[in-house]
C-alpha cells in the first residue's frame, strides 16, 4: 500500500470519528476536545524533550488537566479562559525557576486554547453545529487542495526555511478550496453571505499559517513528525494545526460578535 491510499485511508477514519462526535455534540464532543488536547499536550512535550522527565512536565500537565475537566463539567467560558492563564503563569514561572529554556508554557497554550476554541463554537445548539462543519470544511478543502495542486503544479516555495515541500501553487489552490467549501457549507444552511465567504478566506489563510508554525515548531525541536500516532500523517498536531490555528481565530471572531458564551451564533448573520 502506497504512502498516499495510507494517508487517505488515516485521514478517513479521523473524519468520520470527528464528525460523528462533533454532530453529537455535548460531552461526547468535549471527550474528543479532552482526548486531543492531551495529545497535543504529550506530542509537544516529546518533541521539547520534556516527555522523558515527568517532573519537569507535572506543572504543565496539571494545568491542562484543569482547565479540561473545568471543560468537562460546563465552567463558564471565562472561569475556564481564567484558568488557562493561571496555568500558563505557574508554567512559565516552574520553567523560569528551574532555567529551563524549553518551556512548556507555549505547549500548554496550544493545547488548551485548541480546547476551548472548539468546546465553546460548538456547544449544544444548531448554530454551533454550523460553525464547526464550516470550519472543518474550510481546512479540510485547504489542506486537501493545497497538497494536491502544490503536487501537480509546484514552482517557488512558500516557506523553504520552515517547510521546503510547500508552494505558492499549493497556497493559493488551497485558499481557493478553502472559500469553496466554506460557501458550499454555508450555503446548504441558507447562510451564503460576502461576510460569510470573507470568514472562509481568512480562516483558509490562517490555517496554512497554522501548518507554517507547527512545522516551524518541529523544526526548532529537530524533529520530523510530532509522533508516530497517525499511519501517514506523523502526529496528531501533524494533522490538527490548521485546524487549531483556524478554530481560535473563528472563536475570536464569533466572541467579538456575539460573546464568549455563544460564539457561533453571530457568525452567520453578520
Amino acid at each position: 500500500m502506497s504512502n498516499l491510499q495510507i494517508r487517505v485511508i488515516s485521514a478517513l477514519v479521523l473524519a468520520a470519528v470527528a464528525l460523528s462526535l462533533t454532530v453529537l455534540g455535548g460531552v461526547a464532543f468535549r471527550i474528543l476536545l479532552f482526548l486531543g488536547a492531551a495529545l497535543i499536550f504529550i506530542e509537544w512535550a516529546r518533541m521539547s524533550g520534556h516527555a522523558g522527565d515527568l517532573r519537569r512536565a507535572a506543572v504543565g500537565a496539571t494545568a491542562l488537566a484543569v482547565v479540561l475537566v473545568a471543560l468537562l463539567t460546563g465552567a463558564a467560558p471565562l472561569v475556564v479562559l481564567l484558568l488557562l492563564a493561571a496555568g500558563l503563569a505557574a508554567t512559565f514561572i516552574d520553567a523560569q525557576l528551574r532555567g529551563d529554556s524549553r518551556s512548556l508554557t507555549l505547549g500548554l497554550a496550544y493545547a488548551g486554547l485548541a480546547a476551548i476554541s472548539l468546546a465553546f463554537l460548538r456547544n449544544a445548539d444548531q448554530p454551533g453545529l454550523w460553525a464547526i462543519l464550516f470550519l472543518f470544511a474550510v481546512v479540510w478543502a485547504t489542506d486537501i487542495l493545497a497538497y494536491f495542486v502544490g503536487r501537480a503544479v509546484g514552482g517557488p516555495k512558500l516557506a523553504p526555511t520552515i517547510s521546503p515541500g510547500k508552494t505558492w501553487s499549493g497556497a493559493i489552490g488551497g485558499l481557493a478550496g478553502g472559500i469553496a467549501a466554506g460557501a458550499a457549507i454555508a450555503a446548504v444552511f441558507g447562510q451564503v453571505s460576502l461576510s460569510v465567504v470573507l470568514i472562509g478566506a481568512v480562516l483558509s489563510v490562517v490555517s496554512q499559517i497554522g501548518d507554517l508554525f507547527e512545522s516551524g515548531v518541529k523544526r526548532r525541536y529537530g524533529v520530523k513528525d510530532a509522533s508516530g500516532l497517525i499511519p501517514g500523517h506523523g502526529g496528531l498536531m501533524d494533522r490538527v494545526d490548521g485546524l487549531v490555528a483556524a478554530g481560535f481565530v473563528l472563536y475570536l471572531i464569533g466572541a467579538i460578535i456575539s460573546g464568549l458564551e455563544q460564539p457561533a451564533h453571530g457568525l452567520f448573520n453578520i
